[in-house]
């Protein structure tokens, strides 16, 4: 709903930016693209898929409405009493939905909340950073995501967010993101740093109000532009955005004394970040013959992401992970990706986008290049 978020954006609907995965990964690994420059063509899931998403949705309703209420009550007392709640399009959008859903539940109170842009390597749009410093307290402003993988997104908003109040001359926002999960111990403030399923994850622009991934290109994003993205309103049919959003909600009741009692906890916690998943993921890079961080993809929301719009080299499972990984080994199954059983991993799941992907590339290993 309009009053929900605010998406500061620009519009790019009628701009043809779809490529093909492989097209677009074999451009991205060369250096010759940048993922913000084009978007994926959007998964649309087969009907089996879709009945995992609303089974997840079901059993993992209570769990996510239990992280929301805790993460919203941290902000609300350890950051702002009463914050403005940014969320990082688009992964972030439905959780800062959700937050905003939580305060108005518990406290009465109607949250601001935006969506903005932020892209690895180019930082956030520092034009919505000053149209919400125009409009409200930077101090106020509590950057949200759904999320954390091994953190690049954490360390990327602390630096631009540096860099930003360096030549803007803009003090007080606070770059730390409040997310819903925290499985790579990144961040301060989560709701849990279980690796578990945020059924949000599973689906694309279906579940984040039919946005696109954002967009940034020279050519249609000015210097006075907000980062672009586009509305997918031919996929209304398949819409579950709201579904997504009133079922935790409707749970929101059920869960207030366990959030109460886990922020009592929480609060007595050292939450120092401890970067194990960042660990994890250079140990797995290098394990695996990978060398780069950028192609390992920790938790169940990352390697889901990695078999809807990249080309998956082989997925890693913790041995032992029940139900939250049905629809990763569906998905692989779908797009035959091996996956492999692993004893030790900080996280459910990691996702390997394939390492030396060229269209030519065939073999067991993926790398025996087809001439």
């Amino acid at each position: 709903a309009p009053d929900e978020v605010g998406w500061l954006l620009r519009d790019l609907s009628d701009v043809t930016l779809e490529a093909p995965t492989e097209e677009r990964e074999e451009a991205i690994q060369s250096g010759g693209a940048h993922y913000a420059e084009s978007l994926p063509v959007e998964y649309q899931p087969s009907e089996q898929y879709q009945q995992l998403f609303h089974t997840a949705l079901d059993t993992s309703a209570a769990r996510i409405a239990k992280a929301v209420g805790v993460v919203t009550e941290t902000v609300m007392s350890e950051r702002s009493p009463r914050p403005v709640l940014v969320s990082l399009a688009r992964a972030g959008t439905p959780v800062g939905i959700l937050m905003r859903r939580w305060a108005q539940f518990r406290h009465g109170l109607d949250l601001p909340h935006y969506a903005v842009s932020i892209v690895r390597g180019r930082g956030i749009d520092a034009n919505a950073l000053r149209w919400l410093a125009a409009h409200h307290d930077p101090r106020d402003v509590v950057f949200v995501d759904g999320w954390t993988g091994k953190g690049a997104i954490t360390r990327e908003l602390a630096q631009a967010i540096t860099e930003f109040e360096k030549t803007e001359g803009v003090t007080g926002f606070d770059p730390e993101i409040a997310v819903l999960a925290d499985p790579g111990s990144c961040v301060r403030t989560y709701g849990t740093r279980e690796d578990f399923l945020i059924p949000s994850a599973c689906l694309n622009s279906t579940v984040s109000g039919l946005i696109s991934r954002t967009v940034l290109r020279a050519d249609l994003v000015g210097p006075d532009d907000f980062h672009g993205a586009k509305f997918y309103r031919e996929l209304a049919g398949a819409d579950v955005s709201t579904a997504f959003l009133d079922a935790v909600r409707a749970r929101f009741q059920e869960v207030a004394d366990t959030v109460d009692s886990a922020v009592k906890e929480l609060v007595t916690e050292d939450r120092t970040p401890s970067w194990a998943g960042w660990r994890a993921v250079e140990r797995i890079s290098e394990e695996y013959g990978i060398h780069d961080v950028n192609l390992v993809k920790p938790g169940v929301g990352e390697t889901t992401r990695v078999l809807l719009r990249r080309v998956p080299w082989k997925i890693l499972a913790k041995a032992g992970a029940g139900p939250d990984l049905d629809h990763v080994r569906l998905l692989a199954e779908q797009r035959g990706v091996p996956v492999e059983e692993v004893g030790e991993l900080p996280y459910t799941c990691v996702g390997l986008i394939h390492p030396k992907y060229t269209r030519g590339a065939t073999g067991a290993d993926g790398r025996a290049v087809n001439v």
